[in-house]
């Protein structure tokens, strides 16, 4: 082997997976390093992937030809598709995985991808020259030199563990934490901040009383997450496994609140943000002071465990405390653990001061993504990795960057959000966060982004030309779905099944398909035999309906976003002095020279800039 890399990619949790997959996919020669190869992309917390918004990220990911989604089919115990009582853009899908599993099924994609290397040793330092990172040296002495390197250290720089009053270093439990690179860049003039999050205690179900406990099964019909064509585990008849809901009370909440002067986080010996939309239970107790119950989910680790995780329990109290408290929910009097919940408090960096690319304004060549951007979740983390890997090799080869626009997709608003309004707590994705989510549907994200990822060559022929057959199929039926109509003999029985109106005269079926109740199926089996074609594809019947049921709105959100996005087509020069434009107010010049929008509709997107400075910004550019 050599030691001289195009890309070399820092850590190998979600970010660092999907951009050395990127990077090596690219034809780019690419070096991970990781501290543990027994942990690679190691489910942390949550053993689960996707959810509200983050479900479509990883479909976007898939459809980029990154592996997030493949891995989880690979993985899955159970499988459901949230939201489905709401519209299609909010549909979002969630896979319960078995942990082990999904870092061995990473693994082996990993070794299976040409151009890729894997070296196990922690990074101590970058070689900054000139304002650009040459090279990286490891703890055990050995140097490696690059064109580009890609810092995915999650939650392992400054890393510190919290149970109660004790403390030690690491970035999880048992695994030890990394102190050199954090103050290196911090020296080289990039933001350092400090953030926390949490895990649950891991419970032993032989000591739960299963019986006491509600049932959350899976979809009768598991979907997968990958538009190829490789079925999920449960899809090939594997029974899924089942998760519990339980809930707090009373008494666990007074054994928990007597001992706030025990938590880290109320002593003040926890200083970094937590995540608001994850909280500890502690949070929880003190936030929503009046609640008398907390709804948990107890979910499984793995097919062959007895290990199941507590999602909504994370804490940093004393084990001792955690106990006592668990024996008052139902069902776990005579409760066991195998590992007590616990506190991570880490460095992240500022991510204002990275472009759009996700490479750093301030250090050339040097990319960052996952939880060193201060955001959350696995598949945050994964969508940066991906995209820093794509554009570590656009860099490379002096091409422009791929960036996605809001409009195209949920990691476009991602990216966006972070680069233009920063974090002031733990970022995580939610539908509300995009304007544009009719146009950004989970069951789209492979027409939207597939040809992106066939022309960057992370896509092969084949699944290219699967898409583009898939959505003629879609768009001719649509098309005959316009064209028929169908009399009130054929479907008013089916119309008062669902509580829909009678019809008196022939109406087509994309008139019927519009109200709410009324579904493509529903009207196919009613409708007279020939009448309607035939769509045996349960993903094409559903694509169809979509398309003919929503066009109205989904017409009118892309006229919209078109209108809005003129406003990315201007564009302002890197080296743009906003001090010279006197007629912008204070903040708004202070606001634009710290960000450094790239277009004027980024600029729009900037706390504290108004209408008004946009305005002036338009004049200035002559528009």
């Amino acid at each position: 082997m050599g030691y001289d890399y195009d890309v070399i990619v820092v850590g190998a949790g979600h970010a660092g997976c999907e951009a050395a997959c990127a990077a090596a996919g690219m034809g780019a020669h690419t070096l991970l390093v990781t501290m543990d190869m027994r942990g690679i992309a190691q489910m942390s917390c949550n053993p689960a992937v996707g959810g509200i918004a983050k479900g479509q990220i990883v479909r976007e990911i898939d459809a980029l030809g990154g592996y997030t989604g493949i891995v989880t089919d690979r993985s899955t115990l159970q499988f459901r598709m949230l939201n489905k009582s709401k519209g299609p853009a909010m549909w979002s899908p969630r896979a319960q995985c078995d942990k082990t599993q999904f870092t061995l099924n990473w693994r082996k994609v990993l070794e299976l991808t040409p151009n890729l290397d894997m070296w196990q040793d922690t990074v101590a330092s970058l070689t900054l020259e000139g304002g650009r990172v040459t090279s990286v040296t490891t703890l055990m002495g050995t140097t490696f030199t690059a064109r580009a390197v890609i810092i995915t250290a999650g939650t392992f720089l400054g890393g510190k563990l919290f149970i109660g009053q004790e403390c030690a270093d690491g970035g999880r439990i048992g695994e030890l934490a990394s102190y050199h690179i954090a103050d290196q860049l911090r020296d080289a003039g990039i933001a350092v901040g400090r953030m926390k999050t949490g895990t649950p205690p891991r419970i032993d179900t032989r000591s739960i009383d299963l019986s006491a406990l509600e049932v959350q099964e899976g979809d009768a019909a598991p979907a997968r997450f990958s538009f190829g064509r490789e079925p999920s585990t449960i899809q090939g008849g594997r029974q899924q496994k089942v998760c519990y809901i339980v809930h707090t009370n009373e008494k666990v909440h007074e054994i928990l609140r007597s001992a706030f002067d025990q938590s880290p986080l109320f002593t003040g010996r926890i200083t970094g943000i937590g995540p608001r939309y994850c909280p500890s239970i502690e949070d929880k107790l003190r936030t929503f002071a009046g609640k008398t119950s907390h709804q948990l989910f107890l979910e499984p680790e793995g097919w062959d465990t007895c290990e199941y995780y507590l999602q909504g329990f994370s804490s940093s109290l004393p084990t001792d405390v955690q106990i006592r408290a668990l024996r008052e929910i139902e069902g776990f009097r005579d409760i066991r653990i195998f590992r007590p919940a616990y506190a991570v408090e880490y460095d992240y960096f500022d991510p204002s001061q990275l472009k759009a690319s996700l490479e750093s304004r301030l250090v050339d060549g040097l990319f960052l993504a996952g939880q060193v951007n201060g955001t959350t979740g696995y598949e945050e983390a994964a969508a940066q990795g991906l995209m820093a890997g794509i554009n570590a090799v656009l860099k490379i080869r002096c091409k422009e960057p791929f960036i996605l626009m809001r409009d195209e997709a949920y990691i476009g608003v991602l990216i966006d959000d972070l680069i233009t309004k920063g974090v002031d707590e733990p970022y995580r994705m939610f539908t509300s966060r995009a304007e544009y989510r009719i146009l950004l549907r989970q069951d789209n994200a492979d027409r939207r982004l597939t040809a992106k990822g066939y022309e960057l060559g992370l896509i092969s022929k084949e699944r290219f030309d699967d898409m583009v057959a898939k959505y003629e199929t879609v768009d001719g039926l649509r098309q005959q779905l316009g064209e028929i109509s169908l009399t009130p003999a054929d479907v008013n029985l089916y119309l008062e099944s669902v509580g829909s109106t009678a019809i008196e005269n022939r109406k087509r079926v994309a008139d019927l398909l519009s109200r709410p109740d009324v579904t493509l199926k529903g009207l196919m089996d009613a409708a007279p035999e020939g009448a309607m074609p035939a769509i045996g594809d349960a993903e094409i019947l559903e694509d169809v309906e979509i398309a003919v049921k929503y066009q109205g709105y989904i017409d009118r959100e892309r006229r919209l976003a078109d209108k809005i996005m003129r406003l990315e087509n201007i564009r302002i020069p890197d080296d743009f002095d906003f001090s010279q434009v006197q007629s912008l107010s204070t903040e708004c010049r202070i606001k634009l020279a710290r960000y450094k929008p790239r277009t004027i509709a980024q600029a729009s997107r900037i706390s504290g800039v108004s209408p008004a400075d946009i305005s002036v910004l338009l004049v200035y550019f002559g528009r």
